[in-house]
């Protein structure tokens, strides 16, 4: 009986690294993920193989990617895995989650409002390993292997489910340096004739829209500076280069400090939606989905203590 459950454990590694070495498209990834060489993942998918009969995966130069009967053997296990790992979680002593779990956020919303919040939970689960991917561009979260994306506004992905777990305020800034060298716009249409700071909170649309006693003023602005991770935008709005407009998240502490001033404080603007994506849908593991609760509550704290 020992000597089948330890064949039996062996198999479901083997499942598990080989859905890891399939989303990683690489040997070497998931071995690191899993503790082994990068001979041993090797040997433990190619014996898989061979207890299968079928090839899983095709090897090139360049990456590892699932032959059509290795792909459906993944669409098939995922699900099952994740069920395993929700039936172990619910019957450990105190629910505590073990194994890796990857998640994938804008780098502002990682290092401002995300790591922040997590101490509790980590110290609740020591042995779940949490992997954050910081990264302000689209991912492709299937291939990158995340389980759970927290992304700003509503991202259309029919195959991921989403989850919103809070929303955030919009808000207009600048810099005190830069109101004494270009003078303070007193209305959202005077923005025109200012200079604008772009970034990816400022690149969707109703970014420059503002509300006022039943009126809606639109703003079509282009940036003078811009870039792609808003953290720097941030900073460059700071350093007074111009005005920006992000989310509430992104310059609490410029806001403390002053570096930072809110434009329009009377005009409303449109709150930001945060999601949560689950890009394997039901088949999500425990872990991901547990961070995510976590986290919607103790944004729900906040807002009710606010």
């Amino acid at each position: 009986m020992a000597a089948a459950n330890s064949s039996q454990l062996k198999d479901i590694f083997a499942l598990r690294l080989y859905s890891r070495v399939a989303r990683l498209g690489s040997f070497s990834a998931a071995a690191r993920e899993c503790g082994l060489s990068q001979s041993q993942a090797s040997r433990i998918i190619a014996d898989l193989e061979a207890d299968l009969g079928a090839r899983l995966l095709t090897r090139t130069t360049r990456a590892v990617v699932p032959t059509e009967a290795g792909s459906e053997f993944l669409d098939r296990i995922e699900p099952i895995l994740a069920a395993l790992d929700e039936a172990q979680h619910s019957v450990r002593e105190g629910g505590e989650l073990r194994g890796l779990v990857r998640l994938s956020m804008p780098t502002s919303v990682g290092v401002r409002e995300v790591i922040p919040r997590l101490a509790p939970f980590t110290a609740k689960h020591p042995q779940l390993h949490i992997q954050v991917l910081l990264e302000d561009r689209r991912q492709d979260l299937v291939r990158d292997a995340v389980d759970v994306a927290i992304r700003l506004g509503r991202q259309i992905d029919s195959s991921a489910t989403a989850k919103l777990i809070t929303t955030i305020p919009r808000v207009i800034l600048v810099a005190p340096a830069y109101i004494e060298q270009y003078g303070m716009p007193q209305k959202p249409a005077d923005l025109a004739a200012h200079r604008i700071v772009g970034g990816p909170a400022s690149a969707v649309p109703h970014a420059w829209t503002f509300e006022r006693d039943g009126g809606t003023v639109a703003v079509d602005l282009q940036p003078h500076f811009s870039t792609i991770e808003n953290e720097g935008a941030v900073a460059a709005a700071a350093a007074g280069i111009g005005i920006i407009s992000t989310t509430g998240w992104a310059c609490r502490r410029e806001l403390a400090d002053g570096s930072l001033i809110r434009l329009f404080p009377e005009w409303k603007t449109a709150d930001v939606p945060v999601y949560a994506y689950f890009p394997m849908g039901r088949a999500t593991r425990a872990a991901g989905r547990a961070i995510i609760d976590y986290l919607a509550a103790d944004f729900r704290r906040e807002g009710s203590s606010g």
